[in-house]
């Protein structure tokens, strides 16, 4: 029974299982789908405990890292992402795919990778909170100016970034004041994880189909999953070592230049668009369970 409780509790295993489930067992996607959006505000909520309210006390402390952090996120992955997938995906809903994980913030899960990774909590807590206060205004403007949301209810995507994004980070800092965070802490981990299973399983469940009986036409968009996370974190590293950047720092600097927040990406495209918009985040995802054990994996050799 221990033995069951302990992969119940493992995140590789929870991941593994959704993608497994996904492609196996896609019978209840359809009506996980619905469940996609609380799922989400859940996780997003609980994550963002993880970002003390402190960090605005030093204007000066926090504005440098957090600029970075929008720079590493938006500047050079999100503009990397829309040119590969201008040049190699010709199909519109997988395009529009990757333009909405453009647009999105870094994972939140960022944050506890960096600490696992002896990176900079500084720069990894500044540029976190700086992308996301900086998405409010990136996703609605790379939104209109790339996806042409005018064809879109324009309040449905206000309200799902008020319900994604500023809801939780208010909510979570309203359990950090009182403080309930530690009555919580001993099964978020546990519930953001299973919150991902719902949202992965639904992402691969819906696309199944495709997934299953067209994997060659998946070819350009798994490439670009590779190139930007392994390739691209490769030459973050090699161009911090040539400037000599402090290790921990570049450590940070890298995962925001890599990481995305790829559950909101499919959740804001399972909700705007079509469900085959949302298939580029859930092949991302699965490259970026891959690209953080391969980071582990690598510090514990150096």
């Amino acid at each position: 029974m221990t033995k069951i409780q302990d992969y119940l509790r493992n995140r590789n295993v929870i991941f593994l299982s959704a993608v497994t489930c996904g492609l196996f067992i896609p019978h209840a996607a359809p009506l996980t789908k619905h469940l996609v959006l609380p799922a989400l505000a859940l996780i997003m909520t609980l994550s963002s405990l993880e970002i003390p309210t402190n960090i605005y006390r030093s204007v000066r402390s926090f504005f440098a890292p957090a600029f970075l952090g929008i720079v590493m996120s938006y500047v050079i992955l999100g503009n990397l992402i829309i040119g590969m997938s201008t040049y190699f995906i010709h199909e519109e809903p997988l395009w529009t795919g990757f333009v909405i994980i453009a647009a999105v913030p870094p994972a939140v899960a960022v944050i506890p990778i960096a600490r696992s990774l002896k990176g900079s909590e500084t720069y990894v807590l500044a540029g976190v909170t700086g992308s996301y206060i900086g998405a409010l205004i990136v996703i609605p403007m790379i939104g209109f100016g790339l996806l042409e949301l005018h064809y879109v209810n324009v309040p449905k995507i206000i309200t799902l970034i008020v319900i994604l994004i500023v809801i939780p980070y208010i909510v979570s800092r309203m359990l950090l004041r009182k403080k309930w965070s530690e009555k919580i802490k001993p099964v978020k981990g546990l519930l953001i994880d299973w919150g991902y299973f719902l949202v992965v399983y639904s992402l691969v469940g819906l696309n199944q189909e495709t997934i299953m009986a067209h994997p060659s036409s998946l070819m350009p968009v798994a490439f670009i999953a590779f190139a930007s996370t392994f390739l691209l974190g490769f030459f973050i590293q090699w161009i911090g070592a040539l400037f000599r950047l402090n290790k921990e720092n570049l450590i940070s600097l890298t995962l925001l230049g890599t990481l995305k927040n790829y559950g909101l990406a499919g959740g804001l495209a399972l909700f705007l668009f079509a469900k085959e918009t949302a298939l580029p985040a859930a092949v991302v995802t699965f490259f970026m369970f891959v690209y953080t054990i391969w980071l582990n994996l690598k510090s514990r050799l150096v």
